[in-house]
């Protein structure tokens, strides 16, 4: 019998997702409990969104919530390499045998063409998905388009009858009929794949004996099956994990909740009180113990005592489990270290001093003026959030939009900040003192405060982010049709400021944008890379 190989494969596209601790936590639990090892694979295919930076921060935040890897880009290792854009012809060179087996085809459809035929699906109630134009070309037409150098694309060969049965370990036997089945872009015209074709290839040439992952991808299985079929390969086990949920058992999402792995040690969460509580997201252990180490979870850990319900992630919950830690795991001399590791040191007090300096008469005056630098949640009322003439909604847009302009900023400072805020006051023709003024609420608690912008800075993204949320939720919250509405209105106001010529269509490939919350996809579109939100 092989030795168990997992795997933990996430996109460096955004902060690191506490779903990536997940899954990767009931991965690290599965290989150790028998005897395997637990690999780290970056997968970076996707060339818009991945940035180095966002690879640094997923190691850095597994390995401060305290799981260990046995291979991965880091440390190397014998199947290497580890970061998919490091593999790209291996993937080439396996798109040409799919081709020579007629697993897979060329697409030569525009754009333009394919948005069109997705329009008409949708306005007559069909599925969006691809109708098959390129499947039959002529050898001659084939050869006059390679010929002519014509961009395309390369796509599954999904069978038009019969079913695929997928083996869940969790869910016994999952049945579907190949005619729903897309046939899905697994090399893009830029010549890097999908992470269908990424995914399958890298698990097989790296052994992956157990293929853990979360439940959206369980859809996306039957692709992968054929793949592994078409190539005459063994299949790994599949286990599809339950959802992490809001406590509306809605998915877990940033709209409500934080869920960047670097919130919670921003905020002061203790890292083994949120691994052991991921441990608890639809597993309990035989004697229900609830506070556990990871080595007590491996030493009688069963994935067959996960539940398929879905599992509430309750940040409240989790505040009561680090604060058991700290009474009885800690003593005062290893919480004050802690602490010291944290934010109470002499490095993050130099850099709140020079902001306090000119606001203070007495030594005393300080820690009860800036306190919200430590705070992990603030108290005021939605009142003080709101500017003289405009009203709660309008405030909450601005500060949704605020959230937008600096989702994906590589560089966090005060600067870029100022430049954000100054961006938001033109589009929504607000004075700049009435963006800011909402803004000193949500951030510190307070109408008046430090320099507001390099209070942020220091603060950081995470922290940022999460008070933008619970003052959204203040002024009534954000459903996500009125979202939907202000990305709408946003892009229309930011074109109106800025009028841009439109550029000349290009050959992009179709499937390249893909959605940063897996809800919101048509049912046919490619998923985000594994897993920023994969939970």
């Amino acid at each position: 019998m092989s030795p168990v190989r997992v795997r933990i494969a996430p996109s460096p596209t955004g902060a690191p997702h506490v779903g990536t601790a997940y899954i990767a936590l009931f991965n690290y639990a599965f290989a150790k409990s028998q005897g395997g090892q637990f690999l780290l694979r970056i997968e970076d295919t996707d060339q818009t969104r991945s940035h180095p930076s966002y690879e640094t921060a997923i190691l850095e935040a597994l390995r401060w919530i305290g799981l260990k890897w046995d291979e991965g880009p880091d440390i190397g290792g014998p199947f290497g390499p580890y970061r998919q854009s490091e593999r790209t012809e291996i993937y080439r060179q396996h798109a040409e045998k799919l081709l020579l087996k007629d697993g897979a085809y060329r697409c030569f459809c525009s754009a333009e063409r394919l948005e069109k035929m997705r329009e008409e699906q949708v306005k007559r109630g069909a599925d969006p998905k691809y109708d098959g134009k390129c499947r039959t070309l002529g050898d001659a037409i084939l050869a006059k388009k390679l010929k002519e150098k014509a961009p395309f694309v390369i796509r599954l060969k999904v069978p038009k009858r019969g079913k695929c049965t997928i083996e869940d370990r969790l869910r016994g036997s999952v049945t579907c009929e190949y005619k729903d089945i897309d046939d899905q872009v697994l090399i893009k015209s830029d010549n890097f794949p999908t992470y269908h074709m990424a995914n399958v290839i890298d698990d097989h040439l790296m052994e992956i004996t157990h293929v853990i992952r979360g439940e959206e991808w369980l859809p996306s299985t039957p692709k992968h099956v054929l793949l592994y079929e078409f190539f005459g390969w063994n299949k790994p086990e599949f286990i599809h994990m339950p959802l992490l949920l809001n406590p509306d058992r809605t998915k877990l999402s940033k709209r409500r909740n934080p869920t960047s792995i670097f919130y919670y040690r921003d905020a002061g969460f203790l890292p083994e009180a949120l691994l052991n509580y991921l441990g608890m997201m639809g597993y309990s252990r035989p004697n229900g113990q609830e506070k556990f180490t990871v080595e007590e979870m491996i030493s009688d850990f069963d994935i067959g005592r996960v539940a398929l319900g879905g599992s509430v992630f309750d940040i409240h919950k989790l505040r009561w489990l680090s604060g058991k830690y700290i009474r009885e795991s800690y003593t005062p001399e290893k919480l004050a270290a802690c602490m010291a590791q944290w934010r109470i040191n002499s490095e993050y007090f130099s850099k709140v001093m020079p902001l306090m300096m000119e606001r203070m008469e007495t030594m005393g005056d300080f820690m009860p003026r800036c306190s919200f630098f430590w705070a992990g949640e603030l108290d005021y009322d939605a009142e003080a959030l709101i500017p003289k003439k405009h009203s709660a909604e309008e405030t909450a847009k601005v500060l949704q939009s605020m959230i937008a302009g600096l989702e994906h900023e590589p560089v966090w400072n005060a600067a870029m900040i100022e430049a954000k805020a100054k961006e938001m006051a033109k589009i929504w023709e607000w004075k700049i003192r009435d963006i800011v003024a909402p803004l000193f609420v949500a951030m510190t608690g307070k109408n008046v405060a430090p320099p507001l912008f390099q209070s942020m800075e220091l603060l950081g993204p995470h922290i940022c982010r999460y008070r933008f949320v619970q003052a959204i939720e203040k002024l009534g919250g954000m459903p996500k049709e009125k979202l939907a509405e202000l990305e709408k209105e946003l892009e229309e106001r930011k074109a109106k400021l800025n009028p841009q010529p439109q550029p000349k269509p290009v050959e992009p490939n179709p499937e390249a944008a893909t959605p940063t919350e897996p809800e919101n996809r048509p049912p046919d579109a490619t998923p985000p890379e594994e897993p920023p939100a994969t939970v």
